[in-house]
């Protein structure tokens, strides 16, 4: 029988083809299901794997998608490296499209708007996010509470106040009684990549927090502190490098990155503040993450291939007549084939009598 026997040293191999070998398999169950629902394989594997990216539009809604999920994940990382294991970007997310959108509001009262006033937006957008990330900071530095389960909940609390504020003070009067603030005006959006398109200059913003999260992971005294400290905390303890500081250094880079994100989705592909400002960006990043090994540079990848679910599910959706589950789904595969996947850096497969 097959049996798992322990390796005498993590593979290296198997620690980068995990992610691939998920991605094969997510793909090959992906068609069973295809099948199962009566649907071509063949065809439902295009729709969500060709069509998106078979021109020049598709591309650039993947840049979109990619955007938030980029910026969600390199936050996750840091933290994760650090080992707080943080699972708030969705409510920071939303906090930085409060923060930035209700800016935006107040700006937008006939101005022509511009680079400053743009500026200003995101930067708001970026506190917001470190507003709300300093909470679960406060509450685990003081406390010592589980910031898994702090971040959480304040996901939903976010999620409320931005629903009262949308139906309420913020509401458009003359959106017809939708839950919606109303439209930006253009001189206080992101400017666009490529004409015609929905890509705008968030997707170089988050390129660039990447390489700088990237920098400051390999290249910095503080990153190497920071995960000293989440490795071996005795170790970071005995050459008096602060924990404290390292919780808080975390979160709070964390919450600007997923702050930034939320105030891009806002001034950006959006255009105002909605009921529902994310899919569920913040919770597709934690998968991201993982998948990109909390790499910046994995992650770009990784982040990628989440676009295409996200796409290719609302694909799936209009053209196969699938329900809006299947995205969840394919998410779910992935994560779920990525940690059978990861045994195998640890162990490996032998055949017994």
């Amino acid at each position: 029988m097959l049996r798992l026997e322990a390796r005498a040293t993590p593979s290296r191999l198997m620690s980068y083809a995990s992610p691939l070998l998920a991605v094969l398999l997510t793909t090959l169950f992906g068609a069973i299901l295809f099948a199962q629902l009566g649907k071509d394989p063949l065809a439902g594997l295009a729709v969500f794997f060709w069509e998106p990216i078979k021109n020049l539009r598709g591309w650039t809604e993947i840049g979109v998608k990619c955007t938030p999920l980029i910026l969600c994940a390199v936050g996750y990382a840091i933290c994760y490296r650090a080992s707080i294991m943080t699972i708030g970007a969705e409510g920071m997310l939303v906090a930085g499209a409060l923060a930035g959108g209700g800016i935006a509001l107040v700006l937008d009262q006939g101005s022509g708007g511009g680079a400053g006033s743009i500026a200003l937006i995101i930067i708001a957008g970026m506190l917001g996010g470190m507003a709300w990330a300093s909470i679960t900071a406060l509450l685990k530095d003081k406390f010592n509470t589980n910031e898994i389960l702090v971040s959480l909940m304040l996901v939903y609390i976010a999620q409320l106040l931005l629903s009262y504020l949308v139906t309420g003070p913020w509401r458009d009067p003359k959106g017809f009684n939708f839950p919606q603030s109303k439209a930006f005006s253009e001189g206080f959006l992101l400017p666009m990549l490529v004409p015609g398109t929905r890509l705008n200059l968030g997707f170089l913003m988050a390129i660039a927090v990447t390489a700088a999260s990237w920098v400051f992971l390999s290249r910095s005294f503080s990153g190497f502190r920071l995960q000293v400290g989440g490795m071996a905390p005795l170790a970071a303890r005995y050459a008096g490098f602060s924990q404290r500081t390292a919780l808080w250094t975390a979160l709070l880079i964390s919450g600007a990155a997923a702050g930034l994100a939320g105030v891009i989705e806002a001034i950006g592909p959006v255009g105002q503040l909605t009921g529902t400002m994310s899919p569920g960006y913040g919770f597709a990043a934690i998968i991201v993450a993982y998948v990109g090994r909390l790499h910046p540079v994995g992650i770009l990848f990784s982040s990628f291939i989440m676009a295409l679910f996200y796409i290719g599910g609302e694909l799936a959706q209009s053209r196969l007549g699938l329900p809006n589950a299947i995205t969840g789904v394919f998410q779910g595969m992935l994560l779920f084939f990525l940690l059978g996947a990861d045994i195998l850096i640890a162990y490996r497969i032998r055949w017994r009598k």
